[in-house]
């Protein structure tokens, strides 16, 4: 009920204005109990319709709730059918996608091509009335055929097998039968040793060499398989040989193990610790550097030149792994004792004897452009400094090696190798017996005697006057006019002879290439007789330079020319005389006392 209605049906209170005071106050206060009364009751009435409104109010916000509730649970029912929708759609298009990208393992066999497919396959599984139209139905086809011959080539493998099986025990019946005749081999090629020796056929020896060979490094296996061949050949008396560790030679060429025990590692701590703790200094590490640039490898090759007099020139070849060139030291035999001749000592000499064997070849520089760089990294300024330690890298000895570091030639390996070997050889021998002749020229001319064959005695007068008095090698220092010429090297040999007849004393330097006789030997003259006079500023004396020093032809003597040095110095002996002989002795031109009397006849005294 509404408050309206309440005041709608509201009492109406009649008021009498008559009365007495009491009867007043009396009825006053019975209409006020009146009046409270009934604000009482409206008031419970009031509650009672607020308390109705309220429980209105609850109930319809808790239908409110259940109808929000009751649509909220249709709307999750609806988001997790669409999610599930969704999911089904995701893994649909997975599933396609792996049926797109999906590879038959038909696709990684290699067929046979259709048009051979179709000729060789029989007709019950080609049927080409199906599968020319029917691409499915073709590939279908040709699998069926490529399973009916791998069948057949199955079977064919299994004879194959059977096949092998029975071929390698026949194989382990013979090696067996092999292996048991191993030790009579053995005992026969022990036997059979002596026959070897005595038919010169070294088999045993060959075979050991064949064995070792195959741990050369390429240069060094050209090299010996050239040298060998041109032996047998062209030269009986040219031998080759291996020496070395072979067992070095075999860990150098092993592969480097990847596992090591135990012990290995810890050693291998262990000694990286006490590097730790002890750090090598700069120079230290610098020459372990160097040290394993200039490694050689463990085998060596030492080649033998025998000579008709019994000598050898013995050639010892090594290989610098990290440097990639060939080096050679030599050493030489001979039957008789060469220890005589002081002057003679650089001539048979290592460091020496095969200097510019090639024009400009001296053996002090490494060939190798690469080499400059890898010095660079470890501080060497010049590779001379090791030269006679590791041996001299000639260019010749390279081109034996078939190593080629310019582009001068075409050839490499053995092509190379093998258009060198017959000149070098050649070279080789002849070097060895010009120094072993001039050796035992040398031997004479310290002892003032000059030998001259019977071949060359028809090209000087029966008497000569003037003598060798003295022959002595000299330093490259000394020759300071010869040297402001330009007419010598650091690689010449240097003598000086001493030529006197009575108070007149001729003094020759003599300057002598490594190529002699190819190159003949230099004469500057300076003559002490009335004063001192040289080639430089006397005609006389520059004539008789030039009568040693141009007619090299005639004073050369028998091939190959080895006596042309002792021949030189006996025409200086001729000239000499001739000089004295001829020369005014008082310089008015009248004749008094001659110290040097005529025992030549001279048609003229001046031309």
């Amino acid at each position: 009920m509404s408050s309206d209605a309440v005041k709608k049906r509201k009492p109406k209170v009649i008021r009498n204005e008559t009365g007495t005071p009491e009867t007043k106050r009396g009825r006053a206060e019975g209409d006020q109990s009146v009046e409270i009364e009934e604000r009482r009751t409206q008031c419970s009435v009031h509650f009672i319709t607020l308390k109705k409104l309220n429980r209105l109010a609850h109930m319809r916000l808790k239908k409110g709730r259940d109808q929000t509730h009751e649509a909220k649970q249709r709307v999750d029912v609806l988001h997790l059918q669409l999610q599930n929708l969704l999911y089904e759609v995701m893994h649909l298009q997975k599933e396609i996608g792996k049926c797109l990208e999906f590879r038959s393992q038909h696709e990684e066999i290699e067929l046979v091509s259709e048009e051979e497919f179709f000729q060789e396959a029989p007709a019950e599984i080609s049927r080409p009335h199906v599968t020319r139209d029917d691409q499915h139905q073709l590939t279908l086809a040709r699998l069926d055929w490529e399973l009916e011959q791998r069948k057949r080539l199955a079977e064919q493998y299994k004879m194959s097998l059977a096949r092998k099986e029975k071929i390698q025990k026949a194989i382990e019946q013979k090696r067996e039968y092999l292996s048991s005749l191993q030790p009579g081999l053995q005992n026969i090629m022990q036997a059979s040793l002596p026959v070897q020796e005595y038919l010169a056929i070294p088999f045993e020896h060959m075979q050991k060499q064949a064995e070792v060979s195959r741990h050369l490094p390429p240069p060094l296996y050209v090299l010996l398989v050239q040298a060998g061949a041109y032996g047998q050949a062209c030269d009986k008396n040219l031998s080759v040989s291996i020496s070395g560790d072979v067992d070095e030679a075999k860990a150098l060429s092993r592969p480097p193990e990847d596992s090591q025990d135990d012990e290995s590692d810890s050693d291998a701590e262990e000694e990286q610790q006490n590097t730790k703790r002890r750090r090598a200094t700069v120079g230290v590490q610098l020459d372990d550097k160097r040290k394993e640039m200039l490694r050689r490898h463990p085998l060596s090759l030492c080649v033998d030149l025998k000579c008709k007099d019994g000598s050898i020139l013995h050639l010892f070849f090594y290989y610098l792994m990290n440097l990639n060139i060939l080096t050679v030291k030599t050493k030489v035999s001979t039957t008789t004792d060469l220890s005589g001749a002081v002057s003679a000592g650089s001539l048979l000499n290592s460091e020496s004897l095969l200097n510019c064997l090639y024009t400009s070849d001296h053996g002090k520089e490494t060939p190798n452009p690469a080499n400059r760089y890898q010095f660079d990294k470890v501080g060497i300024t010049t590779f001379a400094d090791y030269v006679s330690d590791l041996g001299h890298p000639y260019v010749w000895m390279q081109k034996l090696g078939g190593l080629q570091f310019s582009s001068d030639s075409a050839l490499t390996g053995s092509a190379l190798s093998a258009s060198h070997m017959e000149r070098t050889m050649k070279l080789l021998r002849g070097r060895l017996q010009a120094r072993l002749a001039l050796h035992k020229q040398f031997s004479s001319l310290e002892h003032s005697i000059i030998p001259v064959s019977s071949e060359c005695q028809h090209l000087f007068p029966a008497k000569v006057v003037s003598g060798l008095m003295r022959w002595t090698m000299m330093s490259y220092q000394e020759f300071t006019h010869v040297l402001k010429a330009g007419l010598v090297r650091e690689t010449d040999l240097f003598f000086m002879a001493v030529v006197e007849r009575g108070t007149a004393r001729l003094l020759a330097a003599v300057v002598m290439n490594p190529r002699y006789p190819e190159v003949a030997p230099l004469f500057s003259l300076s003559l002490h007789w009335k004063g001192e006079r040289s080639g430089r500023t006397d005609d006389n004396l520059q004539a008789m330079e030039s009568e040693v020093n141009v007619f090299r032809s005639e004073l050369q003597g028998p091939r190959p020319g080895l006596q042309l040095l002792t021949n030189q110095i006996q025409r200086l002996c001729v000239c000499l005389d001739v000089y004295l002989e001829t020369e005014s002795q008082v310089c008015d031109g009248s004749e008094g006392p001659k110290e040097f009397p005529r025992e030549k006849m001279c048609l003229r005294t001046a031309r």
